[in-house]
């Protein structure tokens, strides 16, 4: 079978460098050429030595001929790659914010830009495979999902879903160093992170409308939702801890442990990247790999539903869920290239 032709757009940021490393394996592609301005005409391996012999590739300034890319760029900037990506009639997977919120107005509350293709909004399927399979199958455009949002829409979605739970929702989040990506920034020196942790962006964090949007649509009705990141001293995962109130049905039954527990197993039941847990998961039980862990509880003395969540924050989080999407949008299987179960220890 011919292999598909791939690139990446700014390959040297964490998400295009992981891309990276798990594309150079994948049986259905071939990775072509890849770009990072401030690399260029380097050749990758020696940019990141943990590719040494993996590939040959050098670093370029421009994209070259490809079937399907995937965009790395920061948030406005990727908006300007993907359009021209679009017009050549290439099948792109966004990594950034640029293409997740359907409301054109909520990028300039957010992301303090006016967004410089509308139009594209309405055809950017968003990319959370165990929502929206159907669809980015037969998407040209895919936004893929936020760190934090795939940690939490998973939790639940399948609570607001079967309206198991009221529309007010607290999520606590802690994420590794890594979601900030590799620019230099005080708060990621090892002397500020390390036996450091803090809660940030109280006023409003960026995933958060991409938070309520998804979980509207899946309880069809607005969420009020309360969401507060904090960054932990570890390179890699993310932890979701959620809270809700059970609805008046779930707080009246002796059995509502079970039969939650039985629907969230439904919900995911099919799904290769997601497992529900019977105990709450580690960040540890997901490093390294596409799965996200999942564990629900009902506290019967508050009467509320407590879902905790794990992700690799670079790979369900961000490079193997894009993987993930191509392997939908190109038929490939879902699994393809993403087989390799979570590292320990």
């Amino acid at each position: 079978m011919k292999k598909i032709k791939i690139g990446i757009v700014n390959v040297t940021g964490y998400a295009g460098i992981e891309l990276a490393r798990l594309l150079v394996r994948h049986p259905g592609v071939e990775l072509v050429s890849v770009t990072g301005r401030s690399a260029a005409g380097q050749k990758l391996a020696e940019v990141f030595p943990h590719l040494a012999g993996a590939t040959e590739l050098t670093i370029e300034s421009e994209l070259g001929n490809v079937d399907f890319a995937f965009v790395a760029m920061p948030h406005k900037e990727s908006a300007l790659e993907v359009m021209k990506l679009i017009r050549r009639g290439i099948k792109v997977v966004d990594i950034s914010a640029d293409f997740r919120l359907s409301n054109p107005d909520d990028y300039i509350e957010w992301y303090g830009f006016s967004h410089p293709s509308p139009e594209l909004l309405d055809k950017a399927v968003y990319g959370l495979p165990e929502l929206y399979r159907k669809d980015i199958a037969s998407a040209e455009l895919v936004a893929n999902p936020g760190c934090y949002p795939t940690s939490a829409i998973l939790a639940l979605a399948p609570a607001v879903k079967n309206n198991i739970v009221d529309e007010d929702i607290i999520i606590d989040s802690k994420s590794g160093v890594s979601g900030a990506g590799r620019t230099l920034a005080i708060g990621s020196h090892y002397s500020e992170a390390n036996e450091n942790t803090c809660a940030y962006a109280l006023k409003g964090h960026r995933h958060l409308p991409e938070i309520v949007q998804e979980l509207a649509y899946q309880g069809g009705e607005e969420v009020n939702v309360t969401f507060v990141p904090h960054l932990v001293p570890m390179t890699r995962g993310i932890l979701s801890t959620c809270y809700a109130a059970l609805t008046p049905e779930y707080t009246s039954r002796e059995n509502s442990q079970q039969e939650i527990t039985a629907i969230y197993k439904e919900f995911y039941k099919d799904e290769p990247f997601v497992k529900v847990v019977d105990a709450p998961p580690h960040t540890k039980n997901t490093w390294g790999s596409n799965m996200c862990h999942i564990y629900s509880f009902v506290d019967a003395r508050t009467g509320r539903l407590i879902v905790v969540s794990c992700i690799d924050n670079l790979m369900k989080g961000a490079a193997g869920q894009a993987i993930q999407n191509m392997n939908i949008m190109s038929g490939f299987a879902e699994v393809a290239g993403l087989e390799a179960p979570p590292i320990y220890p």
